[in-house]
């Protein structure tokens, strides 16, 4: 199963901000972080740009592995993998 990891990447004194997309196949896109656009948002985009290269299809759900939200992990949501957690 292929994810997608998308990360901010602060600005520096030669580039402004960006997002970085990256599947866990190797493939990546960079692209500029639009102010105009909320956090999340910019991470969807750096993803459909990356898209262009892939031409994946499917429905994406994401996480945040901290609490900044500077960084997520999308996975692809299909039914045959879903797994139904009960409480404790």
């Amino acid at each position: 199963m292929q994810t997608i990891t998308t990360k901010y990447l602060g600005a520096t004194n030669y580039r402004g901000a960006r997002i970085k997309a990256s599947t866990t196949g190797g493939v990546n896109k960079i692209v500029s972080y639009n102010y105009e656009k909320s956090g999340i948002k910019n991470h969807e985009w750096a993803i459909h740009e990356l898209n262009l290269k892939l031409a994946w299809s499917g429905e994406l759900v994401a996480g945040s592995p901290n609490k900044g939200g500077d960084s997520y992990i999308w996975v692809f949501v299909d039914g045959s993998d879903r797994v139904e957690l009960l409480p404790f």
